[in-house]
């Protein structure tokens, strides 16, 4: 039986003129479009012609709200309240469907960014707050969430749709958290390396840490970073492969 599984990819990431992540080649090669609300990147237009783009690839739409922070690109942590959270995600959110609908699409997940993401994988109530929020704004709304960590077992007590995601380019820790950025081998560059672990994880239907331990977990779609310099050619690379692997493309 061929396997399906779901690329996504973070974008619409650009600020005004400086531009960020190759989003009109990546929309060839995912299934799935996370787009920034212009909290940790992006602003209105930057926004609109992600959505638009994402809209005329025929891709599935995310809201992808993060921390307030567009110097650190919302990769550094914040400390703020279940209101505030709340707040945060509610109105990333309202702007993204707004967007979304005035490029002639809709919004149909939502994937938290950078620290918060992080934070959130660790702390259970930080995640409830952030996905009660979406879903009392859109009660169908398909929340994606790190597999194996906090974040999947709020979705579980919540009861709402999900999809469980993994990194094609990132290192995994035993908890099934993310290796830290500043650590050396947390990032892969090369799709010759990162290929074979994907698709023994898919096989497995587990994650695989940088220690060699299985966490088992759902895998219903897999994250090709779009901000590095080699990101669209890895991103190719990487489909090319899990096709020839037997394994088919499509939105989750």
């Amino acid at each position: 039986m061929t396997q399906t599984i779901d690329l996504n990819a973070d974008m619409g990431e650009s600020f005004g003129p400086w531009k960020m992540g190759s989003d009109a080649a990546l929309l060839n090669i995912i299934s799935s479009a996370n787009i920034a609300c212009g909290f940790h990147a992006s602003d209105p237009d930057n926004m609109a012609a992600a959505m638009t783009l994402a809209v005329e690839a025929g891709v599935g739409i995310g809201a992808h709200p993060g921390f307030p922070d567009l110097q650190g690109f919302g990769r550094r942590r914040m400390h703020l309240n279940a209101t505030e959270l709340a707040n945060l995600v509610t109105y990333q959110l309202g702007a993204a469907q707004a967007m979304a609908k005035v490029a002639g699409g809709q919004v149909r997940h939502l994937k938290l960014h950078g620290a918060l993401a992080n934070m959130c994988a660790e702390n259970i109530d930080m995640a409830r707050a952030c996905y009660r929020a979406a879903l009392a704004v859109q009660p169908d709304i398909i929340i994606m969430v790190l597999s194996g960590t906090a974040q999947e077992k709020a979705v579980q007590e919540l009861g709402c749709a999900w999809a469980g995601e993994i990194f094609a380019d990132r290192a995994y820790n035993d908890d099934a958290t993310l290796v830290d950025r500043s650590l050396p081998g947390a990032v892969l560059h090369d799709a010759e390396t990162a290929a074979p672990r994907i698709i023994q994880m898919l096989q497995e239907q587990a994650i695989i840490s940088e220690n060699g331990v299985r966490i088992p977990c759902k895998i219903d779609t897999i994250c090709l970073h779009g901000d590095g310099a080699t990101a669209v050619q890895m991103a190719t690379a990487l489909r090319a492969k899990l096709e020839q692997a037997g394994i088919e493309i499509a939105p989750f």
